[in-house]
């Protein structure tokens, strides 16, 4: 194919199996940056997931189609290319967005702005796109799409003021908003009536005959705020009931929590969903762990260890560690001034799934730091898992060590082999659990600590006769 300057609008076959989009502009005085990107989309014009968004967070799809190569600077002109192999492109995608954003100013103040498309094994240049603009912060440059079974190029050059959060908003990719980065989120205050927090009756048909034990007392407790205090005491009175139900009365554990931080939590997070399930998580470790403490990680594209949950120290460990307010999707990987002490720039996290990589670094800890105790490891995750066979390689050689995995689904349906686990054969004892719910924020008290401890008791009693405990 024979190379071509185009115009805006204009479109093109495209021969080449493999081409590379090649965003370049001239380097300057106050000339800003620019991060070339792209978006996978179906017939419907919409992302799948945000896993459809190769950008420099998260350089590589899992199909590996689409790759952000990043950035060269020769004799003053610095051009950043991402790579797609159309051969390869899931038949789901039927459209490729070539995006731009400019970091530290908009694209009226770069000159010789050009999007070319090349061959990707001889470089040959396909097509050039020379690009007019003026304060846009994010820019369409062109697209590859597909029409009558084959792959066409089109110029379309096309600019957004509100950067390259708000262009992915348009395609469907969920996106923190800036508002939120800095602000810490709210711990919400249950009213009385809630049903998340209900009372447990004296004489309640569900409970035992015979009265659990009441809730510990967990040294710091005293500190928490008035409100914060009385849900915590119902919560841990229902913690011993469904214990209780489940014959593990007395039972001690340490306890670990591991939230999804992927790209597709963010509206979980900004609502306050996530904050809250940690609070009731709390009230786990509150009645399990003899010191009250929880272990924490958060995970993505890659696992980060949070700091360590004391009890009475969990309103500001809420502020401080809870995704909200530490992730702006689209921020650039730099520290974000103002970390305090012990937060994680969740930048350096990403927005992928990748499940196994925290799975292995919480049985490294275990290993490391044995405990009298088993583990009970609560796992948070709202799907689009697909790392299946490294996942299930990583629970099954779990299965000889301490440690039983409580998987909880938010709400979508992708969970992979996390539905499979249960009824995998060749395990000794069954070290899993999983159960998903479509909104867990509506999910009473009783009945999520139901669910959550159903299946615990059970692998203690099995792992101590196998002797794993």
């Amino acid at each position: 194919m024979t190379a071509r300057s185009m115009s805006k609008g204009a479109n093109l076959p495209v021969g080449s199996s493999v081409v590379r989009a090649e965003l370049a502009w001239s380097e300057g005085p106050g000339v800003p940056d620019a991060d070339a990107s792209a978006l996978l989309l179906t017939a419907a014009g919409r992302v799948r997931d945000d896993g459809d968004f190769v950008f420099y967070n998260q350089p590589r799809h899992v199909s590996n189609a689409v790759r952000h190569l990043g950035k060269q600077r020769v004799a003053g002109v610095t051009t950043d290319t991402v790579e797609v192999d159309l051969r390869s492109l899931e038949p789901a995608v039927e459209r490729i967005v070539l995006c731009a954003s400019a970091d530290g100013g908009t694209f009226g103040q770069m000159s010789g702005l050009t999007l070319r498309l090349l061959d990707a094994g001889t470089q040959a240049e396909l097509a050039r796109f020379e690009m007019e603009a003026t304060t846009e912060t994010a820019f369409i440059g062109g697209e590859l799409y597909l029409r009558d079974g084959r792959w066409k190029f089109r110029a379309v050059g096309q600019g957004y003021a509100s950067g390259l959060a708000g262009l992915a908003t348009d395609f469907g990719i969920s996106v923190d908003d800036d508002s939120s980065a800095t602000a810490a989120p709210t711990v919400p205050a249950a009213p009385a009536a809630s049903p998340s927090v209900p009372s447990v009756p004296a004489a309640s048909p569900s409970a035992p005959s015979a009265a659990p034990p009441g809730p510990r007392l967990i040294k710091g407790e005293e500190q928490l705020p008035v409100d914060m205090r009385k849900r915590l005491s119902l919560r841990k009175e229902q913690v011993a009931v469904s214990l209780s139900k489940h014959g593990a009365t007395g039972v001690t554990a340490r306890v670990i929590l591991v939230l999804d931080a992927s790209g597709s939590m963010s509206s979980l997070y900004h609502k306050g969903i996530v904050t809250d399930v940690v609070e009731r998580m709390a009230a786990v470790a509150a009645q399990l762990d003899d010191d009250g403490e929880m272990q924490a990680w958060t995970f993505a594209s890659q696992p980060a260890r949070l700091p360590d949950l004391r009890l009475g120290e969990l309103p500001d460990w809420l502020r401080l560690h809870v995704r909200v307010g530490e992730l702006t999707l689209f921020r650039r990987k730099k520290a974000r001034r103002g970390l305090e002490a012990g937060q994680v720039d969740m930048r350096a996290v990403g927005i992928q799934n990748e499940e196994q990589k925290v799975i292995a670094q919480v049985r490294s800890h275990v290993r490391e730091n044995p405990a009298a105790a088993p583990t009970l490891v609560l796992f948070f995750s709202d799907g689009g898992v697909y790392r299946n066979a490294e996942i299930e390689r990583e629970l099954r050689e779990a299965v000889e060590e301490p440690i039983f995995w409580q998987f909880v689904g938010l709400g979508r349906s992708n969970y992979g082999v996390l539905e499979r686990l249960d009824t995998l054969s060749g395990r000794r004892v069954d070290n899993v659990g999983f159960f998903a719910v479509d909104d867990i924020s509506t999910l009473p008290d009783p009945e999520l600590y139901d669910r959550l401890l159903s299946e615990f008791p059970a692998w203690i009693t099995a792992a101590g006769q196998a002797g794993i405990l």
